[in-house]
């Protein structure tokens, strides 16, 4: 039986089931546990949370003395699920602004998830459920801002948000390939659960700063499989995210592993899944390597034969664009510019922020440029080390972040 309280009656024992309000407002990511710390309630008492829903089958009720004896609290057997809520469109700088808290607290919920397998305790996939729709929500209002925020991580970060950004993709690619929003949940899922093997791998092994030695290697192709018998283990876990976790390294031609697979052998999420974690991998900084361009990535996952779908690769690329958020270009005026936003009409007329004359070899002062309302054309993807340009994401990133 549930009961719905004001925060001022929980007291420890009590087995919170939900909060009532703004999932980003929550003291915890996780909702579903008993109340054991003292700091736990003063954290909740000063949220903006003012009701929580608990489980009293599962933790003690509230107290029946005669102050509360005429309260009446809200009793239900099963929380329904919220309505579905249109998302309206946000333009770039408005988003990236919730993304960011909602990237903040996805790092914070995978580190709790990997930290718990690691001490040996059952994953229980659903407690990132409501994370999976912050940010499946986030994608409908604008889907280039998750995941450029998601991009810009640490070496010490990387495995985390990781995690986050490959959710963010999976769904992007999910809506792109016309499937359902429970299907889209699922991929987006997968996604945040695909590494979760990781967290088997010695921790000298995956942050390296070189090259990993045969036998290092060797190593590290075990997280699949590792992670999968963590998902088997714990609870909630869907057979999609069970499948992805285990066959994201697997290739159209049948070089990848664990088992080989290719061609449609392969699940449909798993081969997104393959995309989706590569194209975060090569454009986020690593231990050993600078992440590269957004756009020099796509070209180049595009000339790698047989290691994706083509037809899946080719909606990964439509979810994305030609050139991501974050991609440096050249216009046919010699003016460098970096992409901030994503034009839903044509691939080839992202916004641009530009900064930069080849001609002059100068900085500008920094302009936004939309290519669908102007006469300017993109001449092509650009190296900013060419040009002695530094730190290329602060044009995209320094007004919103």
């Amino acid at each position: 039986m549930l009961k719905k309280i004001p925060v001022e009656h929980l007291r420890l024992g009590m087995h919170l089931q939900a909060s009532c309000g703004d999932w980003l407002e929550h003291p915890f990511w996780r909702t579903r546990f008993v109340l054991k710390d003292a700091q736990d309630l003063v954290l909740i008492r000063e949220s903006s949370i003012r009701e929580v829903w608990i489980d009293i089958n599962k933790g003690i009720d509230v107290e029946a003395d005669s102050s509360r004896s005429e309260e009446n609290f809200e009793t239900i057997e099963e929380i329904p699920p919220p309505p579905p809520v249109v998302q309206p469109k946000a333009a770039f700088a408005d988003e990236v602004k919730r993304a960011s808290r909602i990237v903040a607290k996805g790092r914070e919920a995978v580190v709790s998830m990997f930290q718990e397998a690691r001490m040996g305790k059952a994953i229980e996939a659903e407690a990132a459920a409501p994370l999976v729709e912050e940010i499946s929500n986030s994608m409908l209002r604008n889907p280039g801002a998750l995941v450029s925020i998601a991009r810009l991580k640490t070496a010490d970060d990387y495995t985390y948000l990781h995690s986050v950004a490959v959710c963010a993709l999976m769904i992007a690619l999910a809506r792109q390939l016309g499937l359902d929003e429970q299907q889209t949940r699922e991929a987006g899922m997968a996604g945040l659960l695909h590494d979760l093997g990781k967290v088997m791998m010695p921790s000298a092994v995956l942050n390296k700063p070189g090259k990993l030695t045969d036998a290092e290697f060797a190593v590290v192709k075990t997280h699949p499989e590792e992670g999968h018998k963590l998902l088997l283990a714990g609870n909630g876990a869907s057979e999609i995210a069970r499948d992805v976790c285990l066959h994201h390294h697997e290739k159209f031609d049948g070089s990848g592993y664990p088992a080989g697979l290719s061609g449609e052998a392969i699940s449909l999420y798993a081969r997104m899944g393959a995309v989706c974690d590569v194209y975060d991998a090569i454009t986020s900084n690593r231990p050993y390597k600078a992440g590269w361009d957004p756009a020099e990535s796509i070209r180049r996952m595009a000339e790698w034969k047989g290691h994706f779908d083509p037809a899946i690769f080719q909606a990964f690329v439509k979810s994305l664009g030609i050139y991501p958020v974050g991609s440096l270009v050249r216009l046919e005026s010699g003016k460098l510019g970096v992409v901030v936003e994503q034009n839903g009409q044509s691939l080839l007329k992202p916004r641009l922020k530009v900064f930069f004359s080849t001609r002059s070899q100068s900085y500008l002062k920094p302009e936004i440029i939309d290519l669908a309302r102007s006469a300017e054309k993109i001449a092509g993807r650009e190296d900013a080390e060419k040009w002695g340009i530094k730190d290329v994401d602060r044009y995209w990133a320094a007004e919103t972040v």
